[in-house]
């Protein structure tokens, strides 16, 4: 089985336009189709392209997957249908949002409620305490907040710690985010929520991971990167990388 998922998952081709051109793996497939799933989140996959995602990640029944600041919980929802009853997704949720934007936490709340092979994680980023022996952690659209001003500035490097001990050897670490130009630095994070590729790269790296590969599934060539990610002319419509490294077995 595990065979065949990879030779699915390997055989995801990518256009010269950037759209996926080969079908997602069935049992991601049937998260996407999923009842339970609200409108709201349905009517966003067409931007976000999970099934594509979640299948260049390697996502499959049985894992046991983080969902690293879980927003509103999109993908932690399709994750639980993904993995199964077999599998499990922790859901985590900063602190630190939580008290900024009360709705963080009841979304939360709501998920780990309607799934039973999820379990909610609330704490600090700052002492982040993930479960060992993980398949997966994935962060999408999340990764620039670890540089934003209000936290201290070796964030990054101890969530990016705290992940690669919580990770299995040969574990994924999957980061997608909204592209800063090169050389905008951190500032970058506050200024527009943003940030450049290659400082994701370099801190992940620098934590003992081994860069496996980007995808350009959610590049959108006509972001200037400059305009607020939360600007109407460009919200939903950035220009996003994604990018997958792997803990050495």
């Amino acid at each position: 089985m595990r065979k065949v998922w990879a030779a699915a998952a390997a055989a995801l081709a990518i256009s010269a336009a950037g759209v996926a051109i080969a079908q997602v793996p069935g049992p991601i497939s049937a998260a996407l189709k999923d009842a339970s799933r609200p409108e709201t989140d349905v009517s966003r996959d067409a931007a976000r392209k999970p099934g594509e995602l979640l299948a260049w990640s390697n996502v499959r029944p049985g894992q046991k997957v983080a969902d690293l600041i879980m927003g509103g919980g999109y993908f932690t929802r399709i994750l639980s249908a993904t993995v199964g009853p077999k599998g499990h997704v922790y859901a985590y949720q900063p602190e630190e949002f939580v008290r900024f934007q009360k709705s963080y936490g009841e979304s939360q709340d709501k998920v780990a409620a309607a799934y039973k092979n999820v379990t909610p994680i609330r704490s600090s980023l700052g002492a982040l305490d993930l479960p060992d022996g993980l398949d997966l952690v994935i962060t999408v659209q999340n990764y620039h907040d670890l540089h934003l001003k209000a936290f201290p500035q070796d964030t990054a490097t101890k969530v990016n710690s705290e992940i690669f001990k919580s990770l299995k050897p040969g574990g994924l670490y999957v980061i997608v985010d909204h592209v800063a130009n090169e050389g905008a630095g951190l500032a970058a994070a506050d200024g527009v929520h943003r940030i450049e590729p290659s400082i994701v790269r370099r801190e992940v790296e620098a934590a003992g991971f081994r860069f496996e590969g980007e995808s350009p599934l959610l590049r959108v060539t006509s972001d200037p990167h400059t305009t607020n990610v939360f600007d109407p002319s460009i919200r939903g419509k950035t220009d996003q990388f994604a990018l997958k490294f792997r803990k050495p077995r």
